[in-house]
């Protein structure tokens, strides 16, 4: 009998392993500013933010400024929506581990100092968000801390600022060298100060500028954006509207009631960790590989007229993918390199609403993408390269669809004719290596969905370096 008690615990933790097979070993880091309550996409934001967070070491949550916000921040907000998470965490972790408990994420919700841009900003403008910023980067871990900024930046840079007058150039190095930073524009004038003034700072935006209270159509926009814009179309607008989300998130218990009506884009700050999701497409190390939230390229951008600010060193900013729009027509936008991972995101924030108020065989997970061989191939001009999905499988026991997706933009080879894989649906594909003149890369993805309800995807990208003949 003992023996047999000891075979179920065994088999119920194998099942579980198997059952949180996406989950990664390594969490990454996050410390969220947000000028929460300036329009409701920061709420909207922060709820799917939080159904994601057993994926990342959650280090900080705090309320700032913004140009649409200038005096006044908003922790009562954020303390509000992680009140209502901690009603749903029970059953969140029916589906998969980790998820912070409630009172650890208001102990690490912080205030930041109440005044605009860079007034904020020098001696005497400490706050506890700040000093908070300070004391998490200082921490006896190596993995660098990766900093979404929903609204103005200049917690950070008073960070920075206190960093850069208390300590010597070379641990002020060492400090700037573990913080990764990605900005929703520049909703300050703190943005382009603290990248004029730390050059090394890892820094991702899509600045724009700001005239007649109209946003230049930057990355982040293209979460939810065709509508609205009007400019361009392309994702599926259906699946980020208001009856959408009626359905999928609002009417799904204590967090879904929490999420607002869309009052001009949904979730415009959800790019900025989008990239940070575990679903083997992306790595935010690496933002001119494309990802979730968008794909980004490391050049010095034409000065725009957001606060007459010129740029003076190269970030990672706008880069552009050309996409089949949902109408079958092809568009070259940055807006682009978001809205082509639409469905699947959209699909993988439902599945996880509906975590929070399902049991485990009522709800869908994601699949385990696998390849037979590694994500690093190499091959010679005219070579056949196999490529090969066996091993994937899904913890519920639905069935997989395949697809192989070139993506060109990430990779140095500059096609003169359309690389062709043999079978973009099938389980083993292959095609054949190109014709160069020397070593250049080439980006193959494998997308794995399966069937559930809704249908959901996970990734493996194949860099193929084919050498000449």
């Amino acid at each position: 009998m003992k023996l047999t008690k000891i075979l179920i615990v065994f088999f119920a933790n194998l099942f579980c392993i198997i059952c949180h097979a996406q989950e990664t070993s390594v969490k990454k880091r996050v410390l969220v500013l947000t000028d929460i309550e300036n329009e409701p996409d920061d709420t909207q934001s922060l709820i799917r933010f939080l159904t994601y967070s057993n994926q990342w070491d959650v280090e900080g949550l705090v309320a700032t400024t913004s140009i649409h916000q200038q005096n006044k921040i908003a922790v009562n907000k954020i303390k509000e929506i992680v009140a209502a998470y901690g009603k749903v965490r029970a059953n969140l972790l029916l589906h998969e581990n980790g998820y912070p408990e409630t009172d650890y994420l208001l102990k690490v919700t912080k205030a930041s100092y109440p005044e605009f841009g860079m007034n904020a900003v020098g001696k005497g403008k400490d706050s506890e968000g700040s000093d908070w910023i300070i004391s998490v980067v200082d921490k006896k871990d190596e993995r660098p801390v990766w900093i979404p900024v929903w609204g103005g930046a200049n917690c950070l840079a008073q960070a920075l600022w206190k960093v850069s007058m208390t300590r010597s150039p070379e641990e002020l190095k060492k400090f700037i060298s573990k913080i990764r930073v990605y900005t929703i524009s520049d909703q300050d004038d703190t943005g382009p100060w603290i990248r004029k003034t730390f050059p090394d700072l890892f820094f991702v935006a899509s600045p724009g500028y700001h005239a007649a209270g109209a946003y230049h159509y930057a990355t982040w926009s293209g979460i939810s954006g065709d509508k609205f814009h009007g400019r361009f179309s392309g994702g599926d607008f259906e699946i980020v509207d208001n009856p959408w989300l009626d359905e999928n998130v609002r009417n799904h218990g204590p967090l879904g009631a929490e999420y607002p009506f869309t009052k001009f884009l949904m979730e415009g700050d959800t790019p900025s960790f989008l990239g940070l999701v575990n679903n083997g497409l992306n790595d935010p190390e690496k933002p001119n590989f494309g990802s979730w939230g968008g794909r980004y390229e490391f050049y010095t951008p034409r000065t725009q007229k957001w606060f007459l600010e010129p740029e003076t060193r190269p970030f990672w900013t706008d880069a552009v993918d050309e996409v089949a729009g949902k109408d079958g027509s092809y568009q070259t936008s940055n807006k682009a390199t978001i809205w082509r991972w639409r469905s699947a995101f959209q699909n993988d924030f439902a599945a996880r609403m509906d975590w929070t108020i399902k049991p485990y065989k009522e709800a869908n997970h994601p699949p385990v993408a696998a390849l037979k061989h590694g994500n690093a191939v190499k091959a010679k001009s005219g070579e056949k390269v196999t490529l090969s999905a066996e091993g994937s499988k899904d913890p519920d026991g639905n069935t997989l669809f395949y697809q192989w997706i070139y993506y060109p933009e990430p990779g140095s080879y500059a096609e003169k004719e359309p690389l062709k894989i043999l079978d973009i649906h099938a389980v083993n594909t292959s095609f054949v290596a190109p014709k160069v003149a020397r070593p250049e890369t080439v980006h193959i993805i494998l997308a794995v969905t399966d069937n559930g309800k809704p249908a959901l995807t996970r990734y493996q990208r194949v860099i193929v370096t084919v050498f000449p003949e």
